[in-house]
């Protein structure tokens, strides 16, 4: 491939990743309440976050999962494992596990397995009773929860072109509510009949399978990379009665390292650009941009942008070690009237 053609390559592959991202800038576009299982979305990963999310043509090991699971084909050892933590905001906890090996030394693919669970916290519950001086009757304490455990498999279909997928048990238990209904009765040997109200206990859980499938290509030209990804692809679940599915996200990436343009320049370095362009369910399109400086595959800068549909975050930040197989990965997001979040993950693989 000569400079024009691989000049023209880059410059297709970032036009088409922000024609995808371009709606969110030229028209209003309100897409709300159109989704649940709303914590699908959130990165616990750090490197991730640090990075803006745009992870779609980067390889990651097991963590790929949470993003393309395509990017765990290129596993280059036999065993994998990562362990996130992620103080949301309003106190919201999010943990992650993800594993992933190598059995067939990657000529069979690569197997994985991921973990998601959330602490909403405890709440105060109450009941409506209009007989009561405040109105309302004390119900006590009540936790809420989710959980998604997945299975995922990659494999490198050549030496360019990987495919991956990842299915997930999503449950949600957003506790008991209590429902008032009418009942209505007939006077045996008439036409009468009258109504009652009653009111029956609803258990608010839902457990449906959501789906995960990405592809990643090498275009031959240094370090350039391209992914694709569709993430929380379900059917339709609801609760009482409205219906709703999963948060699905169509994104396209690119990556490429920058440092692959500097000639003479010891491979020790390395500067890494990554940019997706993602399509929401329920937000408007979004623009992802990240950066990450490794040294001596020792210490890892990053930083990410990602354009957003609220005015509270945009940049993250981060910092990465790494050492025999050992890594730790810190990201903070600023998160305006919010405290900002802060994500930790440790990452084990031989």
């Amino acid at each position: 491939m000569n400079y024009r053609q691989s000049l023209r390559t880059i410059t297709l592959g970032v036009l088409l990743v922000c024609m995808v991202a371009a709606p969110a800038s030229g028209q209003e576009n309100q897409k709300l309440a159109q989704s649940g299982f709303q914590f699908l979305g959130v990165v616990s990963d750090a490197r991730a976050a640090a990075l803006g999310e745009a992870m779609t043509s980067l390889r990651s090991g097991s963590s790929a999962l949470f993003f393309n699971p395509a990017g765990m084909a290129g596993m280059n050892g036999d065993f994998d494992f990562t362990a996130s933590t992620n103080k949301w905001i309003a106190d919201i906890t999010h943990t992650t596990f993800s594993a992933a090996v190598n059995p067939w030394h990657g000529d069979y693919g690569i197997l994985g397995f991921s973990i998601q669970h959330i602490d909403y916290g405890e709440f105060l519950g109450t009941r409506v009773n209009s007989a009561s001086p405040k109105g309302y009757d004390d119900t006590g304490t009540f936790s809420l929860s989710a959980l998604a455990l997945g299975l995922g498999y990659a494999k490198q279909l050549s030496e360019r072109f990987s495919v991956g997928a990842h299915v997930r048990w999503v449950r949600q238990d957003l506790g008991e509510s209590m429902t008032a209904v009418n009942i209505q009765t007939y006077f045996p040997g008439t036409d009468s009949s009258y109504r009652v109200a009653d009111t029956v206990f609803v258990s608010n859980k839902l457990s449906p399978l959501v789906f995960d499938f990405g592809t990643q290509f090498k275009t031959g030209f240094k370090s350039l990379v391209f992914g694709m990804s569709v993430r929380n692809f379900s059917g339709e679940v609801e609760y009482a009665s409205e219906g709703f599915q999963a948060p699905l996200v169509f994104t396209l990436g690119i990556s490429i390292d920058v440092m692959d343009f500097i000639e003479g320049l010891s491979p020790d370095h390395s500067l890494y650009c990554s940019i997706d362009a993602s399509h929401h369910r329920d937000h408007p399109e979004q623009l992802k941009i990240g950066l990450e400086y490794t040294l001596m595959d020792l210490l890892s800068l990053r930083a990410g942008y990602a354009s957003s549909n609220n005015d509270e975050t945009n940049f993250s930040y981060g910092i990465g070690v790494s050492k025999y197989g050992i890594a730790f990965d810190y990201a903070y997001t600023p998160y305006g009237v919010f405290d900002a979040v802060q994500r930790m993950t440790v990452r084990f693989s031989y």
